[in-house]
């Protein structure tokens, strides 16, 4: 079963959330569980917790059906202590809410070494950033989001990823988001039959499908392999519907969320539509 959704505003409370998506016919959704844009979020009340899950229970939205995104200034390869420290305790607090709120992925861009320390570097850092948080909370996945590779980001090659989850310890609580636009900005050629065959052989060779909990359904502004991060409405980009309608045949991606960051939300329910349309 395809578990379709888009990632909708908790703005009033993260018990908005479910009711956003169910609003748009979706049947996953993604959501920030804090300000995505501050270091020091307001502490999730216990109104809000027992909300969130029964709007969730009422609505029929399970833990595999909603992943969680941290926010956008978290930087846990960071080259500096003092950065890195910050970033380390704002991902724990991200961790602890999906926690509280019984979600179980938290998905979130791996990190950058704003070209002060070497790749390498950067991935231990990300790694040691993961057990950190992980030797601190229960039951939450740790989902690493692939990257364009825009500026000094770490995650637009698989192999970054890979060795990232290779020095993890719990492997069980480590996985994957892969985003359509992002893999295609980064070199991996998804529009075409032949290029999204290979493209995902290489996932599985390099990474393996037993860790992927998750994709973001965007299309590309940019063309192949120019490493900018720019998502564009289904159908409208330079990916177009094709690699779409083969995503949801493929049964590899049963399961798991899937979820829309497309740039106009007011068509996210006519997308959904779409996707379960090409999906039957």
């Amino acid at each position: 079963m395809k578990f379709i959704g888009a990632h909708v505003s908790a703005a009033g409370g993260v018990e908005m959330a479910p009711r956003n998506a169910h609003a748009i016919g979706a049947n996953a959704f993604a959501l920030f569980t804090r300000n995505q844009k501050q270091w020091s979020p307001k502490p999730l009340t216990e109104g809000n917790i027992s909300a969130f899950k029964a709007a969730c229970e009422e609505l029929d939205f399970g833990p595999d059906q909603i992943l969680a995104h941290d926010g956008y200034l978290i930087n846990l390869g960071h080259p500096e202590d003092e950065g890195l420290e910050k970033s380390r305790a704002a991902f724990l607090d991200e961790m602890q809410r999906c926690e509280l709120l019984g979600i179980g992925l938290l998905n979130f861009h791996p990190g950058s070494h704003l070209n002060q320390i070497s790749e390498e570097s950067c991935i231990a850092r990300i790694a040691d950033s993961i057990n950190s948080a992980h030797e601190k909370t229960r039951g939450v996945t740790a989902v690493i989001e692939n990257t364009a590779g825009q500026g000094s980001n770490i995650g637009h090659r698989f192999e970054h990823i890979a060795a990232i989850i290779d020095k993890v310890a719990d492997k069980k609580r480590v996985g994957v988001c892969i985003d359509t636009a992002h893999t295609y900005a980064a070199g991996y050629d998804l529009k075409s039959a032949a290029g999204y065959e290979a493209a995902w052989r290489e996932f599985d060779r390099i990474i393996g499908f037993k860790y992927l909990r998750g994709m973001h359904l965007n299309d590309s502004k940019k063309e192949l392999a120019t490493r900018v991060d720019r998502h564009e409405q289904l159908g409208e980009g330079t990916l177009g519907l094709e690699p779409f309608k083969r995503l949801m045949k493929d049964t590899r991606f049963d399961g798991i969320p899937l979820i829309l960051e497309t740039p106009d939300e007011s068509k996210w329910a006519d997308e959904i539509m779409l996707l379960r349309g090409l999906a039957a």
